[in-house]
């Protein structure tokens, strides 16, 4: 198996793009993404630090990512696992990158930036959902925004109803009890999953 080690190797096999096509790519929010944000209600976001890599799903009513201005973004923090894999990355290194999503929508788009957490009163009240403030605010700065182009959610029909498949239940009962070497907690665990998950804020 051949191994790509060089950018000569690589752009061999990509082309570089066309001098005009890196002028979507801004230090800022455009209006088109300050629209999109205001009406997406998930984006992943991902980190790098003291836990490697990790990708962090956030979800909430569209426009939960409140767009302080171009180039600063808040990001609430819901009730989760409290894992804070990616807070605690956060801490150790500030770069993240953000793919915001509309349902029935092609388009991504593409954050990168720097960021801090925040635990102000009034961001946290401003934040809420389901009677809740956010437990705490992601402040992004942004330091790149740019559109994808369809190509990725077309190939994988994401948005055809006509091509999905089944829905995959996931039982965490059976992780949880393959990992504790202890059959006896997989219903135990799935009831609590589900209890748990029925309580979204």
């Amino acid at each position: 198996m051949g191994q790509i080690t060089t950018i000569e190797q690589l752009r061999a096999i990509v082309p570089e793009p066309s001098p005009t096509a890196f002028a979507k790519i801004r230090d800022r929010l455009c209006d088109q993404g300050v629209a999109f944000l205001q009406r997406s209600p998930f984006l992943v976001l991902a980190t790098v630090g003291s836990w490697g890599v990790e990708l962090s799903p956030k979800g909430d009513h569209p426009g939960f990512v409140e767009v302080v201005d171009d180039r600063t973004l808040l990001i609430p923090e819901r009730k989760g696992n409290h894992f804070a894999l990616s807070l605690a990355n956060v801490l150790a290194d500030a770069r993240v990158g953000i793919l915001a999503i509309r349902p029935a929508t092609h388009e991504v788009l593409r954050i990168s930036g720097r960021a801090t957490l925040i635990d102000d009163a009034d961001v946290c009240d401003r934040l809420s959902a389901g009677g809740r403030p956010a437990r705490l605010a992601i402040r992004v700065e942004i330091d790149r925004a740019a559109f994808h182009c369809v190509r990725s959610a077309k190939r994988a029909g994401l948005w055809q109803p006509e091509t999905w498949d089944d829905p995959t239940r996931i039982s965490f009962g059976r992780i949880y009890a393959e990992a504790l070497a202890r059959p006896d907690v997989e219903e135990l665990f799935d009831d609590l999953t589900e209890k748990s998950n029925a309580t979204l804020y």
